[in-house]
């Protein structure tokens, strides 16, 4: 869990945690953290996209 939000702003880490391990809807987060639907669902697209190109390099840095 900390590898994963390593580098993730505060709001970031909340999407993540209340999406995956919280299950929690879009809509449901963006009530939470004061943001609409639409942007909650563009920041998750975003931070998953970083997240596979920072698991991308790590596997080149361990040889996999």
């Amino acid at each position: 869990m900390r590898l994963v939000c390593k580098g993730l702003n505060r709001n970031e880490r909340l999407i993540i945690i209340l999406y995956y391990y919280e299950e929690l809807t879009m809509k449901e987060i963006g009530m939470t953290l004061d943001l609409s639907e639409s942007r909650v669902s563009q920041m998750h697209s975003s931070i998953v996209q970083r997240l596979q190109s920072q698991l991308g390099r790590r596997r080149v840095e361990f040889g996999g």
